[in-house]
């Protein structure tokens, strides 16, 4: 491309007439209280981004997951993105699959349809059915999109560069690299056999999770540019009513999808980094509090480390138990910070924004919230976003604006910091079973009794699975189990303190064990998982 500049010149000039005239038009009309003019915005939005093609259509999907950042006729049609785009000729999709696969369509399968069932921004769908019987997902990736993706990125990354010294709130930091994070996503993203790697794995990981579905690949019937899967029969994440028509509870649902987005991140270290409503299926029945839901489309896949995935686990809990020197330290860990970084007049800030926002509920924080009042500490403090968390924030975004989407009361972290405190309780690794002793025991060897109440407490109050007789139980394995080592002997320090018996902190935790461990709570908690309709204690 840079042996013909001519095309680079040509595309940049185009990409920049009709960015420049969309942004002309909001300026001018999107201040308007008028619906229609709002809703012909929208179409106007949807259009620019359709033309630009595939690099600016993925803008537009992450927007559509945001609720709280899009008006609502913008987003109705923004979310045409996610698979609603004109398809490309039928005559080209089976000059694909034969090429790929090595044999036309016809002799591949039963009944091959004459169009897709969508049409996406790097490929389309058809529903097929095997001489099996069996319907499956036939996905053909969209003509010369290597070179497409190529042309447009070296234009996005010129664009991004260029004005990145002139973006407010330290905006700009390091945002070449999260450009080429972008660009190897997407690259990723067009080789099939990745994406069927990464649907095994990710199967793998949920196979004993029946909330949690993926579709089998067909390996005989996939390729670089040809990807089939088994067909999901199953209604899309994004409208509330047309869920309820079907007998679906958008919030069992919103659980699933939240519960299996924290297992990801902070469990298996391997997530989906584009959850929107188009990639997630709601499926009918339920376990337990968990409704059922299909994920599709693993082309964008990451990973995160060991050492990032336990301090994000601290980091929820320092945050919830507004321990902002350690969450400072958090961030300089994660690379938020630089190391080097004063960490001095931080920690007094993210405890005036931050802890500000949490008021008196855990559950009236999310993780907008955070992102806004997080602005306000980038504009003063050194803060930045590494290049390897583009992805991981992308994903918590969608996963949070897809839940708003449905329900528009719905607090991320009234889910999340359950789940963390279960985990933290339980201690069922070594990294968790260090954090659990972070928590409980200050740097004296004092019982932080506050902290494990509080603990338990939000597993109490968690609507989805109040019942603490399971936390009760994995506590006491590793009390007394051979993992419980350090836990015991930290308790024996706590007693035999300065050559002194001190009994005050053993006496003071046996007594939050008793009020939160009470008979009447214990058979109620027995009784709720014998029979779930039974009403709690």
């Amino acid at each position: 491309m840079l042996l013909r500049p001519w095309i680079l010149v040509s595309r940049l000039v185009a990409v920049l007439w009709q960015l420049g005239w969309l942004a002309l038009v909001l300026v001018v009309q999107g201040s308007s209280s008028d619906r229609s003019v709002q809703q012909r915005l929208g179409r106007r939005i949807l259009q620019t981004l359709t033309q630009l093609g595939p690099c600016f259509i993925k803008v537009g999907q992450a927007l559509s997951t945001r609720p709280d950042l899009v008006r609502r006729d913008w987003l109705d049609q923004l979310t045409e993105l996610q698979d609603n785009l004109p398809p490309f000729p039928h005559e080209l999709a089976l000059a694909e699959i034969e090429a790929e696969l090595g044999a036309p369509a016809v002799e591949l399968f039963e009944h091959f349809p004459p169009y897709p069932v969508a049409a996406a921004s790097l490929g389309q769908v058809y529903k097929a059915e095997l001489t099996t019987g069996q319907w499956v997902a036939v996905k053909v990736q969209r003509p010369n999109l290597a070179y497409i993706l190529r042309r447009d990125l070296v234009i996005i990354r010129l664009l991004g560069v260029l004005t990145a010294p002139f973006l407010p709130l330290n905006l700009g930091f390091g945002l070449g690299d999260i450009i080429d994070e972008f660009g190897q996503t997407l690259f990723d993203e067009i080789d099939y056999r990745r994406e069927a790697d990464n649907a095994e794995r990710f199967a793998a990981l949920f196979a004993d999770n029946p909330a949690v579905t993926v579709p089998r690949v067909e390996r005989q019937l996939s390729s670089r540019r040809v990807l089939t899967t088994s067909w999901i029969n199953g209604i899309k994440l994004q409208d509330r009513l047309e869920l309820e028509s079907h007998r679906l509870e958008p919030d069992a649902l919103i659980r699933t999808g939240v519960m299996a987005g924290l297992q990801q991140l902070l469990e298996f270290g391997y997530f989906h980094a584009d959850p929107h409503p188009g990639n997630l299926f709601a499926l009918p029945g339920r376990t337990g509090a968990m409704g059922h839901v299909a994920y599709v489309d693993f082309g964008m896949m990451d990973s995160i480390s060991d050492a990032d995935r336990l301090t994000l686990t601290g980091a929820v809990v320092h945050l919830i138990n507004r321990d902002f020197e350690a969450l400072a330290v958090d961030f300089r860990t994660l690379g938020f910070l630089r190391p080097d970084a004063d960490l001095a007049p931080i920690v007094p800030a993210l405890e005036t924004v931050l802890g500000g926002q949490l008021g008196e509920s855990v559950g009236s924080f999310n993780f907008k919230a955070i992102t806004d009042r997080f602005s306000e500490l980038m504009f003063d403090y050194p803060f930045r976003v590494p290049a390897r968390f583009a992805l991981i924030i992308r994903a918590v975004v969608s996963q949070e604006g897809l839940a708003l989407r449905l329900d528009p009361g719905f607090k991320i972290i009234r889910v999340a910091y359950p789940y963390v405190a279960r985990r933290l309780l339980a201690g069922d690794t070594a990294e968790l079973r260090e954090k659990l002793l972070e928590v409980l025991f200050d740097r004296q060897g004092h019982l932080q009794l506050e902290r494990l109440e509080s603990l338990l407490g939000v597993v109490e109050q968690d609507d989805a699975n109040p019942d603490l007789l399971p936390v009760a139980g994995a506590g006491l394995r590793l009390l007394l189990g051979p993992r419980g080592g350090s836990l015991r002997q930290r308790l024996l320090l706590m007693l035999v303190r300065d050559n002194h018996l001190n009994t005050e902190d053993l006496q003071a935790l046996m007594g939050l064990l008793r009020r939160t461990f009470s008979p009447s709570k214990v058979v109620g908690g027995l009784l709720q998982r014998l029979n779930p309709l039974a009403p709690a204690a």
